[in-house]
């Protein structure tokens, strides 16, 4: 990317674009297709859940939202907790969505990249609740997870 481009037009590079494709994969290998995705509105975030989507058949509702651009953990979890839909996938950056899925769960997974969160870290993480309104902080488990240096 052109040093002087706007942070939020930087497109997605080709190792970002392979990651996309096969975290896609991944996800539909696993059983793991999400109901909604919440994705931040820049340029390379809207490009990764295009490819992600191209593996789910057929692709599922996304929203794009300002807010979730360097969001903060606390503004990723007012996102999710106003989601409805019963799985949700969120699509934003480094270090918020690090932050944010270390602070979902109850304990770390075994795995210490869970801990730096590389670009393109997906994690799975499930809650005993009601609905999003009520998951906490700490309150998550992880029962999966994928780096895309792994499946590429």
């Amino acid at each position: 990317a052109a040093p002087t481009m706007d942070d939020h037009m930087r497109p997605l590079n080709q190792r970002g674009e392979r990651s996309a494709e096969a975290i896609g994969a991944w996800l539909v290998a696993e059983g793991h297709v999400p109901e909604l995705a919440l994705v931040s509105s820049s340029t390379r975030t809207r490009q990764t859940w295009a490819l992600i989507a191209q593996a789910f058949d057929p692709a599922p509702e996304a929203r794009f939202m300002d807010a979730l651009y360097h969001g903060e953990p606390n503004t990723l979890m007012q996102a999710l907790q106003s989601a409805e839909a019963d799985s949700v996938m969120m699509i934003a950056h480094n270090p918020g969505i690090a932050y944010f899925a270390q602070g979902l769960v109850a304990a770390l997974p075994g795995d210490a990249r869970f801990e730096r969160y590389p670009t393109g870290a997906t994690a799975v993480i499930e809650f005993d609740a009601p609905g999003w309104g009520s998951v906490t902080w700490t309150t998550g488990r992880v029962t999966a997870l994928a780096f895309p240096r792994d499946l590429i």
